[in-house]
């Protein structure tokens, strides 16, 4: 799983973590506290269960901060299910290194871990329907690439990184183009090639843009009644994806209209971080 990371993504999100962290005085509560030759072992371990996800992340921290003087020795994976009090990583080197890094690698790997872990609930939420949980762009600046991978860690898959890479014409494209058929003709006249979505939000439209060639529509803020319409007249000549009153609570009803997809932002916006903590260790 963690080969789908860029070394140097992780390095600038590290980068950018510890400058937030350490100006020119450092850390100065350790500093003064600890001794220089303080050698000591610690280890995360979780307040809950979940799914965990950012461990390369961790590894990167402590070695920007120690320059390669700390050891992390992981005991699961990106993607596993931990239980309350799973140790997940030990890390060993010198004290005052494993306390700078302390809060920049529990702050993302407990972010990431959350995400995975609202991920997962999803995912099961709807299993055995064939309907897949998807992200979308509504993540925090910066930090996208780490939090689609987490979606994907928890089960989840990516639609689109960027503005760039595949199109998603929304309701303000719709009326500045004239129409929905008209914005679906729009894009796919300039390119031609390019992952295109078009949303929705009556049945009407769908029709239109489904007998325009449409392959991916998205109903947005639709009913159950209205969805079933949409699923019936596509009859699998375009993918369909939910987005918008989708709830943990009524996931699997919507699933069951045969969707193929549901977008969740929550799963970034929105989720709660994984309470983890690092325990000082006897040893």
């Amino acid at each position: 799983m963690s080969t789908e990371l860029d070394p140097a993504m992780i390095a600038d999100v590290v980068r950018r973590s510890l400058v937030e962290d350490i100006d020119e005085a450092g850390d100065v509560t350790t500093l003064a506290t600890i001794a220089p030759d303080a050698v000591g072992a610690c280890r995360f371990v979780t307040r809950q269960a979940g799914v965990i996800a950012g461990l390369p992340v961790v590894s990167a921290v402590f070695d920007t901060v120690s320059e390669g003087r700390v050891s992390v020795t992981e005991h699961v994976a990106d993607g596993d299910s931990v239980q309350r009090g799973d140790v997940l990583a030990e890390v060993r080197g010198p004290v005052r290194d494993l306390l700078t890094a302390e809060r920049p690698a529990l702050n993302l790997l407990g972010h990431l871990s959350g995400v995975a872990t609202a991920t997962r609930q999803w995912v099961d939420a709807v299993a055995g329907t064939g309907t897949q949980i998807r992200d979308t762009r509504k993540t925090m600046p910066g930090l996208r690439a780490l939090e689609k991978y987490a979606v994907r860690c928890g089960g989840g898959v990516t639609f689109r990184t960027s503005l760039s890479d595949a199109a998603l014409i929304k309701d303000n494209h719709v009326a500045a183009a004239g129409g929905v058929v008209a914005a679906f003709e729009a894009v796919r006249r300039h390119y031609p090639n390019l992952a295109l979505e078009v949303e929705v939000d009556t049945v009407d439209q769908a029709r239109e843009v489904i007998d325009a060639g449409a392959e991916l529509v998205l109903l947005d803020n639709m009913s159950l009644e209205d969805i079933r319409a949409v699923v019936a007249y596509s009859a699998g000549r375009a993918q369909l994806e939910a987005s918008g009153g989708l709830r943990l609570s009524n996931a699997r009803e919507v699933a069951e209209t045969g969707v193929d997809y549901f977008a969740v932002g929550a799963l970034t916006h929105s989720a709660a971080v994984l309470d983890i903590g690092l325990d000082f260790s006897e040893s």
